[in-house]
């Protein structure tokens, strides 16, 4: 490894004005409004209404999986609804359960998650009449569908699969661990039976099986979103994907001044919603920055 170059420290007024900055970012995200010039158009039911038809602008179901230790609901509090308010018809599932433990999913084997996620995906399109359904996960939600996709016959029912700070080269249990506070009363649960966490541990049989041989599959676009301050999926870029038809895209390249980690980018970045919505609908994208953290 080469040495590193020292840096020249920065004077304290820079440090003072990027602060400001993220500060005003964060702010603009949190106050913003829903979408408030596509209100008229917008449907009025929420997500998991499976009498939701595509329509032709968004002709395709958007089914999103949650990560380690989320659930279909907390995950998506944020992106649920403002996929909803663009006019996608919107589902999430729960997956990966351990007998006895509530809210914290995701827990289970990937190969058993991934038929979970046929199930449903099935039941989606069969309630939809959609031939086939766009994915978008977070962290664990954005690489256990490439199982699906590669060995349970998903490539000819998935479109798209969207991966927003995936594991899926993995990452180390130290890493896993520091998923941790932000789920208290998760912890209990490395004392339990965890299959899900070493199945994502670097270098696992699983993860061997799923990216030998190449890690994407004709007939499927993949988009993976990262950030550099991820502290789970370490180094970020292991997240990455080799392959025909990927999109590889580092979220400070959109918005040097969001310093999203693992979780946030997965649950409240606006401006990472804003880049879903691109890979969902990139005929009709528009260039993701800092401002579409307000749009």
């Amino acid at each position: 490894m080469l040495p590193r170059t020292p840096r020249t420290p920065r004077p304290l007024w820079k440090h003072a004005l990027r602060t400001l900055a993220v500060l005003l970012l964060t702010a603009a995200a949190t106050l913003a409004p829903t979408a408030a010039a596509q209100a008229g158009t917008a449907p009025s039911r929420g997500w998991n209404d499976f009498s939701c038809k595509p329509s032709a602008a968004h002709p395709r179901p958007v089914v999103l999986v949650h990560g380690t230790f989320g659930n279909a609901v907390d995950n998506w509090l944020g992106l649920a609804p403002y996929l909803v308010d663009r006019g996608y018809c919107v589902f999430s599932l729960d997956y990966g359960q351990l007998p006895g433990v509530p809210f914290f999913h995701g827990l289970g084997p990937v190969d058993k998650s991934a038929e979970q996620l046929d199930a449903y995906v099935d039941r989606v399109l069969a309630a939809t009449g959609a031939a086939e359904a766009d994915l978008v996960g977070h962290s664990q939600g954005g690489m256990m569908p490439r199982y699906y996709l590669k060995f349970l016959g998903g490539a000819a029912k998935v479109n798209a699969l969207v991966g927003i700070a995936p594991d899926n080269h993995g990452t180390t249990l130290n890493g896993l661990t520091k998923l941790l506070p932000y789920f208290p009363g998760a912890e209990d649960l490395l004392s339990a039976s965890t299959p899900g966490l070493a199945d994502q541990i670097a270098g696992s049989p699983l993860l061997t099986k799923l990216n030998a041989g190449g890690d994407t599959v004709p007939g499927v676009r993949y988009t993976v979103i990262a950030t550099r301050y991820d502290e789970v999926v370490t180094p970020y870029r292991s997240g990455f994907l080799s392959g025909p038809d990927v999109d590889n895209i580092v979220l400070q390249d959109l918005c040097a001044l969001d310093l999203s980690e693992h979780v946030a980018i997965g649950t409240v970045d606006r401006v990472v919603m804003h880049e879903v919505n691109n890979a969902l609908d990139p005929a009709h994208a528009t260039p993701t920055t800092c401002l579409s953290a307000i749009g």
